[in-house]
């Protein structure tokens, strides 16, 4: 079976065995566990879930458009037929200074290339989303806020530190996310993929979320092999990257399975 499912759901089923039941600001009462990691070589293995389909090529275009696009117009999602930040679009079509909008602001990715190109040892490189006099005007605090960078023996390695984790939806989404944009800001500095390290301060299920997550369990055993990344090696600019160089290959997954967002 595939690593990411193994990880994955050995926490789903010790939250669903030990979780702590909690109300929270959604009014859907939740399981959850503090402190919860994962850890992969993406070199050996890239993370995504076969017990159940992710939408892979959604998951990309939403973290193209947060890190490359560094956007937060929500219309410029709807362009690509993806639909998911539509619960928490303001008028203006925007999910106002989120995301996007604070590593534009900051020149985030900017800073981290530059560090990678010309000083790959500080211990500096980070991207930061939890920009504190941005939080009141954006629609969603972060939940994947920080991302630490490091390299090591030639390979670029990404702690992803999450305040909040929904273990049903959010959180196969963010790892399969951050698994390729490992890959793609390592292939624009000339580096190999190297560990990424999954850090979730809250895990938690939701209470609507308990059945479905017990079907997904129920195919542990059945799980599938992880399939294989594939990244256009033409492209070394990480901001020329679009969707049609990003796809996996061999990926053999079980259905879908239907939960609610908690908005």
């Amino acid at each position: 079976m595939s690593d990411y499912d193994r990880q994955y759901l050995n926490i789903v089923e010790n939250i669903l065995d030990h979780g702590y039941y909690a109300q929270n600001r959604t009014g859907i009462p939740t399981y959850k566990l503090p402190h919860q990691i994962m850890q992969f070589d993406l070199e050996r293995e890239f993370p995504i879930l076969t017990t159940k389909k992710v939408a892979f090529k959604t998951a990309v275009k939403e973290i193209l458009w947060i890190y490359q696009q560094q956007s937060n117009d929500v219309t410029k999602l709807h362009e690509q037929n993806v639909h998911i930040w539509d619960e928490w679009m303001k008028e203006d079509g925007t999910i106002g200074t989120a995301y996007g909008y604070v590593i534009k602001k900051y020149q985030q990715v900017d800073k981290l290339l530059e560090d990678l190109k010309k000083d790959p040892q500080s211990r500096r490189m980070m991207v930061d989303l939890w920009q504190i006099p941005e939080l009141p005007t954006g629609t969603l605090a972060p939940c994947c806020f920080l991302s630490i960078w490091d390299v090591t023996d030639g390979r670029l390695n990404c702690m992803l530190v999450q305040r909040s984790g929904d273990m049903g939806l959010g959180v196969p989404f963010n790892t399969t996310q951050y698994a390729v944009l490992t890959h793609l800001i390592a292939q624009s500095v000339g580096l190999r993929p190297g560990l990424l390290t999954h850090v979730i301060s809250n895990a938690h299920v939701y209470e609507n979320q308990v059945e479905p997550l017990k079907v997904q369990l129920s195919r542990k055993d059945k799980a599938y092999p992880a399939p294989k990344l594939w990244i256009n090696p033409a492209v070394t600019d990480f901001y020329a990257f679009t969707p049609k160089d990003i796809r996996l290959e061999g990926y053999q997954f079980h259905e879908k399975i239907s939960m609610e967002v908690a908005v």
